[in-house]
């Protein structure tokens, strides 16, 4: 019998590659109508490459293994490329939705992924090796899970901030990046 930890960070392969696929949350719901409770699961999925691609995917079902499928059937769908910057990412960012707020910051390497719960999850899918982050706020899953996939949204590469605002890469560069340089 496989532990939840290994059954949620088996990879799944498909025909082109192979994604690494992670639940997130399963919780129990209830719709009240007259003549009771329904009860349904709703799953947070997680299924990223592990090279700079990542999606997530919420699905509802009567029961577990049909919940956990149309989660990941979405989060593979609504994949999206982030920018990287070796093994960390370019810039600060805080991400937000709902009452919970994360802050992702770049780290050397080496460092690891400094984090917890579902931002773990959703980082290591991603292919982030090297990562600080803090999670304040709200800790329901989803809304945390939500705030990271929104910090990563707004990652930029840092040559395309340069050439917004008109200055030599050099000087947009974080400090970290011009250490190491």
């Amino acid at each position: 019998m496989e532990s939840r930890r290994e059954r949620d960070r088996r990879p799944i392969e498909t025909e082109q590659e192979e994604l690494d696929e992670r639940v997130v949350d399963i919780t129990r719901v209830a719709k009240v109508i007259k003549g009771g409770r329904t009860f349904h699961f709703r799953v947070v999925a997680v299924v990223g490459d592990n090279k700079g691609q990542v999606g997530l995917g919420i699905g509802k079902a009567r029961t577990v293994p049909d919940a956990i499928a149309k989660a990941t059937d979405r989060a593979r769908r609504a994949m999206h490329a982030i920018p990287l910057e070796d093994t960390t990412i370019p810039h600060d960012v805080v991400g937000r939705c709902g009452g919970a707020q994360v802050l992702l910051r770049p780290a050397t390497k080496g460092t690891g992924v400094i984090a917890g719960g579902g931002v773990r999850a959703v980082l290591e899918a991603a292919g982030i090796h090297d990562i600080l982050t803090k999670s304040q706020g709200s800790a329901t899953a989803v809304n945390v899970v939500q705030a990271t996939m929104d910090a990563l949204d707004q990652l930029r590469w840092v040559e395309e901030l340069a050439k917004e605002r008109g200055k030599p890469v050099a000087e947009v560069m974080p400090f970290w990046r011009r250490r190491q340089a």
